[in-house]
């Protein structure tokens, strides 16, 4: 049973990595993935080291044949020989006879369930008889068994990836493009894992969109429960992107999850260096989990509103509350908190119309009064560290009361570094936007290291990464990988610099096609690596131009963009 108001970790079973032990009692483990090509030995290796010299305790490298898969054998020992024994993963797409190789040479292979046996997604819409259906279910069984029979023998662990941007024809037709679906994609591998009495089972199962990555977790973990499955869980958000948009979206959605217990090992996907990811990854599973566990008097005896769903969470319903000359932290004016508007951003607590709640017990008389009064905002502002549980019970005792005022969430901070406020305030913050139980958020840092721009700015982040309000332009970039065949860096900056006065639009900006086309499903206009110096430019899951040169791809882009933006207008 998952505890909403204090830390607990959930249980899972121990899975064996190469003698890294996972889930279970053992500490939630930080990982990366390398971006260099696999068959570059040399290159690889000195990447890993930098990777577990920064903290890393995995390493993962893509495997797209089995040439990259036979050269894993040379990487782990290049790296054994300069003793490091970091556990090293093959990530495997499309062609499950190199599963089977890796399975032999990595300590952990990862199989996509949308990829494995059922063939790359077209986006057709297909359709199934339940027999039909049920015979391509045992296509999984007939291939993925002996996989897991050389796991097994070679002492093995799988990691069973699932993600958004590359579910099956097959799920899609069934479940459409659902966290249900998901969870489906995931547990047909699953049931033969546990009908097979194989154990060694790590799971992931993400997306770029934070909304859809949280309530997907938390609906497999209700579906393990319900089958009697413990497997750990791996956490990440895909194509999270670089600077303070990966990191702030990496913490919304990785420390929804993280806060609520869930989570056995930690990937933070940055459009960055790999080694890059490690820091922020410790900083998020620390804040998380060892600056809360035991340090507060637990929060107990509450009664989950009925109006509340874990796993389909609704804003909570309130009333328009107006407020003539407040104007937010960017000169804008503040037309209405609460109701249907998008949640609002204050850089002070207002003095009208508020009444700021530091206990996380109501008083009858505070109940009386804002019944009295729907005109006056609620200001939650915990006074300990457990700001998510304190502003949770506030708000579902409001909710079983049914006060209706709108909720603004206080978080205060004093933090000299700005990846440190970003990241605290965005798990702080995330999940309550996530879950409808908050109309606004005032940021406040006491640390002149960190300008009131950066914090204003760092509150919109938080919003936009949490899905409920846009303020600049979105950017779904992939961290990259041995597949990525052009310069991800640099391509992404000069995409950002063109185009960051396009508020509310969402670029895609993908290595290759593992997860590319299925991603732009969530954006607007996609640029997706399609093989040596080539790109291919879509428009949502469309693609509008095939094989363009790298060189001419960027402009191509924002020509299309500039010519389809005009026809809308």
């Amino acid at each position: 049973m998952i505890d909403l108001f204090n830390y607990s970790r959930r249980w899972s079973t121990e899975v064996n990595v190469g003698g890294l032990l996972m889930g279970s009692v053992w500490p939630i483990r930080i990982q990366s993935m390398a971006n260099t090509s696999t068959m570059d030995t040399d290159g690889s290796v000195a990447q890993a080291k930098r990777i577990v010299d920064a903290g890393g305790e995995i390493v993962r490298f893509t495997t797209q044949g089995q040439r990259e898969a036979l050269n894993m054998k040379s990487i782990n020992a290049g790296l054994r020989s300069d003793g490091y024994n970091v556990p090293l993963v093959a990530d495997v797409h499309f062609n499950a006879s190199v599963a089977d190789t890796a399975a032999t040479i990595c300590e952990k292979v990862r199989i996509n369930p949308g990829n494995y046996v059922d063939p790359a997604r077209t986006f057709k819409k297909l359709e199934y008889t339940d027999a039909e259906y049920a015979e391509e279910i045992k296509k999984i069984d007939e291939r993925f068994v002996p996989f897991v029979n050389i796991c097994k023998e070679h002492h093995t662990a799988i990691r069973i990836g699932v993600n958004h941007g590359s579910l099956s024809d097959r799920i899609m037709s069934r479940y459409g493009d659902t966290p249900e679906g998901m969870v489906e994609s995931c547990m047909e591998f699953l049931r033969i894992c546990v009908r097979e009495k194989f154990t060694d089972v790590v799971i992931s199962i993400k997306a770029s969109n934070t909304v859809v990555m949280v309530r997907t977790v938390r609906l497999l973990v209700t579906t393990m429960d319900k089958e009697g499955m413990a497997f750990p869980l791996h956490l990440g958000v895909t194509e999270a992107g670089d600077g303070e948009d990966g990191r702030i979206k990496s913490a919304v959605g990785i420390g929804a999850l993280l806060s609520d217990g869930i989570g056995d090992t930690v990937r933070v996907s940055l459009s960055e260096a790999p080694e890059n990811e490690i820091p922020v990854a410790r900083k998020l599973v620390d804040y998380a989990v060892n600056s809360r566990k035991g340090s507060e008097l637990p929060i107990d005896e509450f009664v989950l509103p009925d109006k509340y769903s874990w796993l389909k969470p609704e804003k909570r319903e309130t009333v328009a509350v107006r407020i003539p000359g407040l104007t937010e932290a960017n000169g804008e004016p503040v037309k209405a908190v609460g109701g249907v508007n998008v949640a609002v951003v204050l850089n002070d607590i207002p003095l009208m119309n508020t009444v700021v709640l530091n206990p996380y017990r109501l008083r009858a008389e505070d109940v009386d009064f804002l019944k009295r009064h729907p005109e006056v905002m609620i200001v939650s502002h915990p006074q300990t560290l457990n700001k998510l549980g304190e502003h949770r019970a506030l708000a579902f005792q409001l909710m079983n009361l049914g006060v209706t005022n709108p909720m603004l969430v206080c978080q205060e901070y004093d933090e000299e570094s700005l990846e440190d406020l970003q990241l605290k305030a965005a798990l702080d913050s995330g999940v309550l936007f996530i879950d409808g139980l908050a109309d606004g958020i005032i940021l406040l840092n006491h640390n002149d290291k960190v300008t009131q721009k950066q914090v204003t700015e760092t509150a919109y982040g938080i919003l936009q990464a949490a899905r409920v309000r846009f303020t600049k332009t979105e950017y779904i970039s992939c961290p990259g990988c041995g597949r990525t065949l052009y310069d991800l860096e640099n391509t992404i900056k000069r995409i950002k610099e063109a185009t960051k006065h396009l508020t509310g639009v969402k670029i895609g900006i993908m290595g290759c096609i593992v997860n590319g086309p299925g991603e732009m499903a969530d954006a607007d206009y996609g640029y997706v690596g399609a093989g040596v110096g080539k790109v291919s430019l879509y428009k949502r899951k469309e693609c509008v131009e095939r094989n363009i040169p790298e060189s001419e791809a960027v402009e191509r882009l924002l020509k299309f963009i500039e010519e389809d933006m005009g026809k809308s207008n």
